[in-house]
């Protein structure tokens, strides 16, 4: 496979699917790999390059999906590639929580200049964005000395405990798993959960002086990418200043430029008190981030910590990833996007009922469909016409191709979507479950 997939056409299905080679190894998968991973379709990668990957059969699919928004600059870019290349010939591992990682500080540094806060920043550095979320749920209970937590129906923060009692978006991340984090309260998300929030939450369950932050994602991403109203945000920044809550901003899917701003909430021009990163922002590398006001990140010495948080080499591809995001890529993201959105509402009017609203900002789209087997169907047929999408929330197929992704590719991606719709429209008097798998 030394052939660049650029001289190949994009994409490019060779054998069935899964191919023969994918289907063996997908049984030794099966075998040996935990039954919670949720495996979307049978694709089992083998490289890729850019928009595009290559399966171990030898197929080639256009890329819409990014490793769930992870591979903003496209697959192995050459100088993400480099830059980790040099810093593993260097340094691989010194534990930046109990000594002082020179990578670390400048990782540091530059993750404050960019984030979304005016005055001076700190950073705490980790693996994921579930990390990210955990620090800033202690940092926001440490720095108030208050328990309670406001999230919203329909959001995704991550799955381990504390993440996980923030998540909002499906039911079965909690069946088996209680009793949760207390203290934590949900209301719908946009201006009409803020209007339960003040008056069911505040005036009759828990009163604001015991809350010490509401965390919220600027546009919902496992949720069926929902953005909110003009005015949610805005309203929500000035409840928390009102009762001293801290606005915690979740980017860990909308940010590193995938909006086409370098972060979602910079839409409605509103700062968050901590901001927490991961997904985009190295490319593929395991980096989770919180960016705190100075005056926020007000615990001590041993209060948080983490043994491979702010890896040599993942911190290595972060910085890169950050000057090709300033170099273009989230202008890039803003016009592929408006292209995108172009080319897929006329979807609302050829297939009534069916497709139910195009919605996004910039390079994270979301394709809202009549059910959740409709979706299911959508995203089989796109992959068995080599593009690779996601489903998102209950009814929705999300495209968030890498911030590379160039005017002829998101054209092409918009065919094969249509392509997809049409065909599952096509077969509404059959199981849509069957439509999806047989094809």
């Amino acid at each position: 496979m030394s052939t660049t997939l650029r001289a190949r056409p994009v994409p490019n299905i060779v054998t069935e699917l899964p191919g023969p080679r994918a289907r063996a190894h997908i049984a030794f998968d099966e075998a040996w790999t935990s039954p919670s991973l949720p495996r979307a379709y049978p694709i089992v990668p083998a490289r890729g390059e850019g928009c595009t990957i290559e399966d171990i059969d030898g197929n080639v699919f256009l890329d819409f999906a990014a490793g769930i928004a992870v591979n903003s600059t496209g697959h192995a870019h050459p100088r993400v590639v480099a830059a980790i290349a040099r810093q593993a010939a260097e340094l691989i591992h010194f534990s930046a929580s109990d000594f002082y990682l020179p990578i670390y500080a400048h990782a540091a540094e530059r993750l404050a200049r960019i984030a979304p806060m005016s005055g001076p920043k700190r950073v705490f550095i980790g693996n994921s964005g579930a990390e990210a979320v955990e620090a800033g749920l202690k940092l926001a209970r440490y720095h108030t000395r208050r328990q309670n937590v406001v999230a919203f129906v329909g959001a995704f923060h991550g799955r381990t405990m504390g993440a996980l009692s923030l998540t909002g978006s499906k039911a079965k991340y909690h069946a088996h798993f209680g009793p949760l984090l207390p203290g934590v309260y949900h209301v719908p998300f946009g201006s009409a959960g803020l209007d339960e929030l003040e008056d069911r939450v505040f005036r009759r369950l828990m009163p604001p002086d015991e809350f010490a932050a509401v965390i919220v994602e600027p546009i919902q991403g496992e949720g069926g990418y929902v953005v909110p109203d003009a005015a949610f945000l805005p309203r929500l920044r000035e409840i928390c200043d009102r009762h001293g809550i801290l606005l915690i901003a979740d980017e860990v899917q909308s940010g590193a430029g995938r909006t086409g701003r370098m972060w979602a909430i910079e839409h409605w021009g509103v700062e968050p008190d901590i901001l927490l990163t991961a997904k985009g922002i190295a490319s593929g590398m395991p980096i989770g981030a919180m960016v705190a006001k100075e005056e926020v990140m007000s615990w001590t010495p041993g209060a948080h910590g983490s043994t491979y948080g702010g890896n040599p080499v993942a911190l290595a591809a972060l910085l890169e990833t950050i000057d090709l995001l300033e170099e273009g890529l989230v202008v890039n993201a803003a016009e592929r996007g408006e292209q995108g959105l172009r080319g897929l509402r006329p979807l609302l009017e050829h297939y009534p009922g069916l497709v139910r609203d195009v919605r996004g900002k910039g390079l994270m789209i979301g394709v809202e469909l009549d059910s959740k087997e409709t979706a299911e169907a959508v995203q089989r047929q796109a992959f068995e016409r080599g593009l690779l999408v996601l489903e998102a929330g209950e009814d929705c197929v999300r495209m968030s191709p890498p911030l590379v992704v160039t005017a002829e590719e998101m054209e092409t991606g918009i065919r094969i979507f249509g392509e997809a719709v049409a065909h599952v429209a096509g077969h509404r008097g059959a199981a849509v479950a069957e439509v999806g798998v047989a094809g």
